[in-house]
């Protein structure tokens, strides 16, 4: 039998992060992984009012929004008030707190471009932020080093975005930036356990794609003491999706990994939206939250992949589905912690988790792999079989380095003729409106397959998406001036779908067209 979590294992995590629906009496949070209470918990009946009313059109703009009094004056004040009136409400909010992204977006670049490359140079500067020190009752956490935001309504730290910038800042030189955000990043993990999708208090509860090996990676620093501090971080990190509420056995006694949150209600961001999709559903509702937050943790928020019918949101089940790039990031994880751990001396771990990888290269290779149609998929634990359809994961086993010969050819295949598109690399294979879905591409799924296809020596293949997505991204900066978060590679334009509007900045597009141009001028060479 395949051992899939019953709902109960939530109920320590429910414990330990201390979530109240809205309404309650704001609480501290205390939580092993040393949280603090989100806006949801700390303002009750005015932050579900703010939210469920829509007071403001992006959902992110009240959790991001700064008291400038304290936390039971401002509720004592709304609990006196009558604020039916949303223009009166947004009034009491714009009074009691400092909001951001209110300002008027500027406007579309008109005239010369500057070369491509050199307009990501000079971005560089205006997406880094110092050191946070958060001030008094903001949702932001303290971040002990300069970073990269993706820019847009993303003004915080994120966590598989900032890899993908990295590449960029790379190429351009931009060494003490990667430094400075790994050194970051492994502060998180010594804080919370994890790496938290972004350093918000909202988005402790989870965490995102394991690319903290990836980004270390690119570090040339070389200090013994470093490098140990750095390998109990990704030990650290590894016991946090490993964890049993992550994890399901299957029938050969494989144990593989799924996307979670420790929290089952509605995100703060997206309170509103998780609602609906919640009464849409006919489900108990805490159920939907789950797989709706799960969802988040991918990064594929959202996608057909974590959908039970492929097309609607309302039956998400992304708990129930072990998929093929978490997985293979996690056996990446492994290797590297195998590996650090014998430059450090550490015999015993790097045994333990050379074994540890070797185990779940197995299990990803038996249940992960169609050979029908040549691909790897994300395993269904209710239905006991792969889900239908191709998407962008299945290059992750080549990207990672798993695997070679004759399957890596095989999903070259496949790639080449279910999943490449005049502009790039397609998401999915489905169109449902959801933003990780056709006919969007978006940059790092873009860098995943070309440098998952250059690895097994698909360099034609991995030639023909990479000039693709460079096309498709320099006719948008032509048009408009602008590097966008995503883009519709059927059509060759922005991208769209999902739950916000289009951002630009944009972090991880801006560091993969300037590693793939590198690639390009490198191959010329």
């Amino acid at each position: 039998m395949i051992h899939a979590k019953p709902l109960r294992w939530a109920l320590p995590l429910l414990l330990a992060g201390c979530a109240t629906m809205p309404g309650a009496p704001p609480v501290a949070q205390v939580s092993r992984a040393g949280a603090v209470a989100t806006p949801a918990e700390r303002f009750g009946p005015l932050f579900e009012a703010v939210q469920m009313r829509r007071i403001f059109p992006d959902g992110k703009t009240f959790v991001d929004a700064v008291p400038r009094r304290s936390d039971a004056a401002i509720l004592a004040e709304y609990r006196r008030g009558s604020f039916a009136d949303d223009a009166a409400l947004r009034a009491f909010v714009l009074a009691n707190f400092d909001v951001p992204g209110l300002e008027t977006p500027p406007a579309s670049a008109t005239g010369p471009r500057l070369p491509i490359a050199r307009h990501i140079a000079e971005l560089w500067p205006h997406l880094t932020r110092d050191p946070v020190t958060p001030p008094p009752g903001s949702s932001a956490l303290a971040v002990s080093d300069r970073f990269v935001v993706p820019g847009g309504r993303f003004r915080e730290l994120y966590y598989w975005d900032s890899y993908f910038t990295m590449l960029g800042l790379a190429a351009d030189g931009r060494q003490d930036l990667i430094e400075s955000m790994v050194a970051g990043f492994t502060d998180l993990v010594e804080r919370y356990g994890h790496v938290p999708n972004g350093t918000r208090s909202y988005y402790l509860s989870r965490s995102q794609p394991p690319f903290l090996y990836l980004m270390m990676g690119l570090s040339k620093v070389q200090d013994p003491a470093v490098l140990k501090r750095r390998l109990a971080a990704l030990k650290r990190e590894h016991a946090f999706f490993t964890a049993p509420e992550r994890s399901v056995t299957l029938p050969d006694g494989a144990v593989l990994q799924h996307y979670w949150d420790g929290r089952d209600t509605p995100r703060d961001e997206s309170w509103r939206e998780d609602v609906e999709t919640a009464r849409a559903s006919g489900r108990p509702a805490a159920e939907v939250y789950r797989h709706l937050r799960a969802g988040a943790e991918s990064g594929w928020d959202y996608s057909s992949r974590w959908l039970a019918d492929g097309r609607t949101l309302a039956t998400i089940d992304t708990t129930n589905i072990l998929p093929a790039d978490l997985n293979s990031l996690l056996w990446g994880l492994e290797r590297s912690i195998a590996d650090l751990a014998t430059r450090t001396g550490d015999a015993a771990t790097a045994r333990d988790f050379a074994a540890r990888a070797a185990r779940r290269g197995q299990a990803i290779e038996r249940w992960l792999w169609s050979e029908g149609e040549g691909r790897y998929g994300d395993y269904d634990v209710a239905r006991q079989r792969l889900r239908g359809g191709a998407s962008a994961a299945t290059a992750f086993p080549l990207f990672v380095g798993l695997t070679t010969g004759p399957r890596a050819a095989r999903v070259a295949r496949t790639i080449e003729t279910r999943l490449v598109a005049p502009g790039g690399l397609r998401s999915t294979e489905v169109q449902t409106g959801q933003q990780w879905d056709r006919p969007n591409g978006w940059a790092p799924l873009q860098w995943v397959g070309v440098h998952g296809l250059d690895r097994v020596g698909e360099r034609v293949l991995a030639d023909r998406i990479a000039g693709s997505f460079l096309t498709t991204v320099e006719r948008e900066y032509a048009a408009s001036g602008k590097l966008v978060e995503k883009y519709d590679v059927e059509a060759v334009r922005p991208g769209g779908g999902g739950e916000y509007p289009l951002q630009d900045g944009f972090g991880w597009t801006n560091g993969v067209t300037r590693a793939l141009l590198d690639r390009a001028a490198a191959g010329r060479n």
